[in-house]
């Protein structure tokens, strides 16, 4: 039962890796699996059959959240864009309760508040207008072609990070996407590599900084989340923001809006969200 629980959230966990303004480690954090996981990740040697057993329905569970969910937004997004980025922006916001609940779990400071409040200008100036900090890399050699790799890995595991940005401003982006889009082996095959060293170093660097300074690792997390949120909102040109029109086109924004995040809430929080309303309601009964 519990490997089936594991499957069904690492569905979710796909599904926030392809929807816009998400990615997989935030909903791993809200579902409560991120921390098992990294250290599952940055130990994998050390308890092999364990780990394996814990990790696999996880990763079984995101590709399939992956290879489905990847063919809907991606139609949606194409036939009504306007549409489906509101309702993912409401769907991103109601994560954000959960998110700042798992970040105060173990007690939080005032102090912390400017922590958050330095990672989020932070993210803004390196997502929001997308500085690239080096030139595009066109022709890798073996040791570029990991280093793409590795940010990935680093991308994809520290939450709050918005991997295309992080790829745009180390001049990787274009090279990524062109080496998946034409399958260059000479590319992936050390990206690969790459990509299980950083892996394994970035999650034990994760994990190491988790019980030593959880509340500041995670406000900067929790800082770096927010500051993508704005980004939802632009078009696929990249050339501004999707903005209402007319009344018509404002009703449905922010009704998708508050649908998405209401959907989100709840389901971030099923057993929780479920209980208050059934507590609510026998209440009323009686």
């Amino acid at each position: 039962m519990k490997h089936l629980l594991n499957f069904i959230k690492g569905i979710i966990v796909g599904i926030g890796g392809v929807a816009p303004g998400l990615s997989g480690s935030v909903m791993m954090l809200i579902l409560g699996l991120y921390e098992d996981v990294i250290e599952c990740i940055s130990t994998l040697f050390k308890k092999f059959k364990k780990n394996i057993a814990f990790i696999l329905p996880i990763g079984l569970g995101m590709g399939v959240g992956i290879l489905i969910f990847s063919k809907i937004v991606d139609y949606f997004l194409g036939n009504y864009e306007f549409a489906t980025k509101y309702l993912f922006l409401g769907l991103v916001v109601g994560t954000v309760p959960l998110f700042y609940k798992s970040v105060t779990k173990n007690g939080y400071k005032k102090s912390y508040y400017i922590i958050v409040a330095a990672a989020l200008f932070l993210g803004i100036y390196i997502f929001t207008y997308n500085k690239s900090f080096f030139p595009a890399i066109t022709n890798p050699n073996f040791v570029q072609s990991m280093i793409l790799g590795v940010a990935v890995a680093g991308s994809s595991i520290v939450p709050g990070v918005d991997s295309a940005a992080i790829l745009s401003s180390l001049g990787l982006y274009k090279l990524y996407v062109e080496s998946l889009a034409n399958l260059d082996v000479k590319i992936l095959l050390p990206a690969a590599i790459g990509l299980l060293v950083g892996a394994i170093f970035i999650s034990a660097i994760m994990n190491f900084l988790i019980k030593k300074c959880y509340a500041v690792t995670f406000s900067v997390i929790f800082g770096l989340f927010i500051s993508i949120i704005p980004t939802i909102l632009m078009n696929d040109a990249k050339t501004g923001y999707l903005v209402p029109e007319n009344p018509e086109k404002f009703l449905l924004a922010a009704g998708l809006a508050v649908f998405g995040f209401a959907l989100s809430f709840y389901l971030g929080d099923i057993r929780g969200t479920h209980k208050k309303i059934k507590n609510v309601f026998g209440k009323k009964k009686k």
